[in-house]
């Protein structure tokens, strides 16, 4: 139930952005290399990511990606929905970095569990019983 791979790496960009921009573009270059991946598998997401409002990207020799908005406004719910309208990436290989595997892929687990367990106490009779009101359509 883990969101798909580019979701996490969409994550993981962002995060990185937040740490490493300090007033400047992070380039996409230096994200694929903390990440090691090819640029080209990286930009659908930052693409997506810039339509959607969360990054804001800056063409040029200095240019790169910062955060569209404060910190406490994205939140990793916003991330993965703009994720969601990347392209596949087909064949990408896995990101290996340290911000993955350390922060994202832990949080996001937490979070499945609480999603886990919170659709395990959704009994059918409990659904059936909302449904009884509901007229067919």
């Amino acid at each position: 139930m883990l969101p798909p791979h580019k979701g996490a790496l969409a994550i993981a960009a962002v995060i990185d952005i937040a740490l490493n921009a300090r007033g400047r573009p992070v380039a996409a270059k230096a994200l694929a290399t903390r990440h090691r991946l090819p640029p080209r598998h990286l930009e659908p997401v930052l693409q997506a990511l810039v339509r959607h409002g969360i990054l804001k990207g800056t063409r040029g020799p200095r240019g790169g990606y910062e955060l569209a908005r404060e910190q406490r406004r994205i939140t990793a719910d916003d991330i993965l929905r703009a994720s969601g309208a990347a392209e596949e990436i087909n064949g990408a290989p896995l990101a290996n970095s340290a911000l993955l595997s350390k922060v994202v892929m832990p949080a996001l687990g937490e979070a499945e569990h609480a999603f886990s367990s919170a659709l395990a106490r959704i009994s059918i009779e409990e659904l059936t019983r909302s449904a009884e009101g509901v007229k067919s359509s």
